[in-house]
Parts: C-alpha cells; structure tokens; sequence
C-alpha cells in the first residue's frame, strides 16, 4: 500500500510527479495504481529500489526525498525509471508529445542532487502517464470489442507491447474518437470500438474499422474489420518495415 502524503509536508523536492490518467474513463485514476522505482548502475542494468510512492492530496504520485545528498554539490544526477502497473490496465509510457516505441517499459527521469540548502538543479513539471485497458479490462456491459494478436510479419513471433487504435468520426456531428490499447506478453489484444464506423450508405449495416499496430516509428500493420460479421473473429495485425 503506498503512504499518503500529510498537506504539511513538502512534495516540491520530488524529482517525478506522477498523474495516472484512465485513458478508457477520460479521467485521473489512483485507485489500484503501483509504481515500482528503478535505478540505472554503471554495469548497465536497471536495480530495484525500495523507496516507496507517495500519493498527494491533488491526486499525483511521486518520491519526496529522492535525490537528497548531504553534499549535492560533489554527487550527480542518477538515472531511474519508474514502472507504473494497475489491474485490467497497461501503462503508456512515451508523452503525448513522442513517438511510440514498444521498447519504452518505463518513465525514465534524473534526479538530481539536492538539500534543503541547495535546491534541485532542475524544475519538474507533473507528467501524465496514460493507463490503456488491457486484455484482461473490465469493460462496462455491453462495451462492442474486438480481439486478436500482433505478429511479426516475417518470423510469425507475437509483437509485444505493440500500441493497437483505431479512429473515426461519428456520424452525427463529426466529432473525432480514438480508441486503444497495448499488446500483452503474448502479443494478444482486446479493443474497445465505442463508437461507430464508416458505413457505405446512411442505413447499411455493416461498419468498417481500421485497426493500426506500431511497434516502433517505420514498423507498423494495419487491418480493416467488418463489424458486426467480424466480431468474434481472432484478427491478427502483421508488423512489417514501412
């Protein structure tokens, strides 16, 4: 169980400012939410840290005290990465603002050296990290999903943590939905498509979805499904060099 952290005390000094974010609900989700802290050693492997998270009272999880020194000035900043886990769910990890990467298995960050006298060299801003229903999700009843498995196109091997999505506009007032989840460690997903398809014409049945997988930038599949015919179906989504 991760402590909480009293108002009277001080979160400024953390070197990460975790906000989980339940990318299915749109919303700030902590319940369940643990994160694993590791550091990076001069071997080149990552150890396990015990320093525990803290959750705050505006909902972000962080380490008050990480990277504290009695002498900041003659250490340096060290490596870590942070491993965030929640049941039903599959962390994302590359920001908003980068390109995905299925090799990314962590939040990587510095901390820096500091003390009460000689402040964080750096200022760091709350990072979102994004929780992506996995295959196992309790979906709402009566939630349309689809399933099936990430391959490499050439060697036929599951592609895991491979991002899958699929997008659209709905009809009515052409507002964009996206939807996505992440493959397990046997390559295997389950998608939610929430909303509708594209349909041939105003009263056809049949819905066509485009289901993406990236590996990395330049490996990506693609495959379309014909929903409701498709539904039941295992779809498997090839990985190939573009």
């Amino acid at each position: 169980m991760s402590a909480f952290m009293p108002v009277t005390r001080s979160t400024l000094h953390s070197p990460l400012w975790l906000v989980p974010f339940d990318d299915f609900a749109r919303q700030v989700r902590t319940a369940g939410v643990q994160v694993r802290l590791e550091r990076f050693d001069d071997r080149g492997g990552w150890v396990r840290l015990d320093d525990r998270v803290t959750r705050t009272p505006g909902g972000a999880l962080a380490f008050p005290g990480l990277g504290r020194r009695a002498e900041p000035w003659a250490a340096r900043p060290e490596r870590h990465r942070a491993l965030v886990t929640a049941p039903g769910y599959q962390a994302l990890y590359p920001a908003d603002d980068e390109p995905f990467s299925a090799a990314l298995t962590g939040v990587e960050f510095l901390a820096h050296p500091w003390n009460d006298t000689h402040p964080p060299a750096v200022e760091v801003a709350p990072r979102l990290v994004r929780l992506l229903p996995a295959t196992a999700h309790p979906y709402p009843p009566g939630t349309r999903t689809v399933h099936g498995v990430v391959r490499d196109a050439t060697t036929g091997a599951p592609v895991v943590n491979a991002l899958v999505e699929a997008r659209g506009r709905t009809s009515r007032d052409g507002a964009p939905w996206h939807e996505r989840t992440l493959s397990d460690t046997r390559g295997a997903f389950r998608l939610a498509l929430r909303w509708e398809g594209e349909r041939a014409s105003e009263h056809a049945v049949e819905e066509t979805f485009r289901l993406e997988a990236t590996e990395r930038p330049g490996r990506t599949g693609a495959l379309a499904v014909h929903l409701p015919q498709d539904a039941e179906r295992q779809h498997v989504i090839e990985i190939r060099e573009q």
